[in-house]
């Protein structure tokens, strides 16, 4: 009997304890002070950037061609779990993320202002968080790396995001969010450390190595690549990059809070929803 209860402190929270666990932390950020949650945010879009700046260190090797596509690609994927890990493990907000709280608000825990305060004030945070980090990023010369290697990336990274379509745009936001959001929902099944950032890596590796779009690392890469690019005879433009934002963020907000947040609320919550609602009438 010791030997039963000791494994189920050790194993992971089956999907339908995980919907409520997902749904009670997003009762806890909703009511968040404004400075707690704009504080913390911060810290999510500085994490989120490092991570951005690791995975662009890695896939700058000086000699692409002799590295195969889908190797340098994983590569890139893992070094850029790095910032979702210190997100979730050391602890911010990050809009992405957060767009777990329709959970609980398709529960009525939340309210639609409560909601919208929240996934304001986190945005915010997020852009303060990750563009303030291409400033030292500058200072540091770390554009200079391997010959001016690691800055010509970084503007290619930015060409890449602003060429996009609008269609393209969206759809890789929605793919990145489900990925990003599936993440963070199987790092509440867990019950270690070890295991969080196990259930981080495979996720963010995928969608980073399939190409997804993700709003906030997009607040880091645009911004440097725009910096990088200004003295050259082809600069970007502040339209583009804030077109570009815009369109990535629909598709993270539409793929986390629709094709996650909303399909777990349907199959594991709402039935115990009406239930409790027929019980109270």
């Amino acid at each position: 009997m010791e030997q039963s209860a000791a494994n189920s402190l050790l194993d992971a929270y089956a999907p339908s304890q995980i919907a409520l666990r997902v749904r009670e932390v997003g009762v806890t950020k909703a009511a968040m002070p404004v400075l707690t949650m704009f504080a913390l945010a911060v810290l999510a879009g500085a994490f989120i950037a490092l991570g951005a700046l690791f995975y662009t260190v890695t896939v700058t090797t000086g000699n692409e061609a002799a590295v195969p596509f889908g190797l340098l690609r994983l590569a890139g994927g893992v070094a850029f779990s790095l910032g979702l890990v210190l997100v979730v493990v050391g602890g911010a907000e990050l809009l992405t993320g957060n767009n777990l709280i329709a959970m609980a608000w398709a529960s009525g825990r939340v309210t639609t202002q409560q909601i919208m305060r929240n996934w304001g004030w986190v945005y915010l945070g997020n852009l303060v968080g990750a563009d303030w980090n291409s400033g030292p990023r500058m200072v540091s010369r770390h554009t200079y790396i391997s010959d001016g290697a690691v800055g010509e990336t970084m503007v290619q990274i930015a060409r890449s995001k602003i060429a996009l379509d609008p269609v393209s745009a969206v759809a890789r936001g929605i793919l990145c969010n489900v990925l990003v959001c599936m993440a963070v929902w199987l790092c509440m099944g867990t019950r270690s450390v070890t295991d969080k950032i196990l259930a981080i890596v495979f996720p963010i590796t995928g969608f980073v190595a399939c190409g997804f779009e993700h709003s906030v690392a997009n607040m880091y890469f645009l911004p440097i690549g725009v910096a990088l690019a200004a003295g050259t005879s082809a600069p970007l433009s502040p339209v583009d990059v804030i077109s570009n934002l815009a369109l990535v963020t629909i598709g993270n907000i539409f793929g986390g809070t629709v094709l996650v947040a909303l399909v777990y609320w349907m199959v594991y919550i709402r039935r115990s929803n009406q239930i409790a609602g027929t019980l109270s009438s």
